[in-house]
């Protein structure tokens, strides 16, 4: 795969957040207003670009046994990092977002992007797959986001838009689960995927490679 495939992939193909469901948990938190969308996103992209670098320089020197907790650390210095110059430049982004920053060290799609592509490849795609799949949780955090904003807030990045009345249900968990639900089922809809004809082992596409599969339905 070339390098621009492996940037582009985390755009929509394999999007973290709205195709592999992951990293639900900031995606409905934090979603309440566009910026703070903007925000979680670009620092768990930088955090995604750092740690996989690292741990790409990394691969043939952490030991099997013990690769997780090394790449929880390598993951939280970043983070460290990131909280600081949140905190130092941009106060009212790091007061927003709260604990949720400090959460992307356990962040499935961290970890998951460490464990899948970057112990596994060099420098160059391995920082291309962070930056690509932080991109892509940015743009899906910012969509959220935006959607929350001017149906809950009658506002967008802050600007008040005039003659609106805003729906408070959609800043609640209720309007979170509701739209990100809409934008999934969009984003199935725009690729084209379909739901499997049938149900069981028998519609699963990975069925060859499940051992209850091969040992018969019960």
């Amino acid at each position: 795969m070339s390098n621009f495939k492996e940037f582009t992939k985390g755009l929509i193909k394999e999007n973290p957040n709205l195709v592999g469901l992951l990293g639900m948990c900031p995606t409905l938190a934090v979603t309440t207003q566009a910026v703070n969308g903007i925000g979680m996103g670009l620092a768990t992209t930088f955090v995604l670009v750092g740690s996989n670098i690292v741990i790409s320089l990394l691969r043939n020197v952490i030991p099997k046994t013990v690769k997780l907790p090394c790449y929880i650390v390598i993951i939280a210095g970043f983070v460290t990092l990131i909280s600081f110059l949140l905190h130092g430049f941009i106060p009212s982004l790091y007061d927003a977002l709260g604990t949720f920053l400090n959460l992307i060290t356990v962040n499935c799609i961290i970890l998951g992007r460490a464990e899948m592509f970057a112990c596994k490849n060099k420098v160059i795609p391995s920082a291309l797959d962070g930056l690509g799949m932080g991109l892509g949780f940015t743009l899906s955090l910012f969509l959220m986001g935006s959607v929350r904003e001017i149906l809950g807030s009658a506002s967008w990045m802050g600007i008040e838009i005039p003659g609106m009345q805003p729906m408070s249900v959609f800043v609640m968990s209720a309007g979170g689960f509701f739209v990100l639900g809409c934008i999934i089922a969009l984003v199935n809809k725009l690729s084209g995927k379909k739901p499997p004809s049938k149900t069981g082992c028998a519609g699963c596409p990975n069925a060859h490679n499940c051992a209850s599969a091969k040992g018969g339905e019960k």
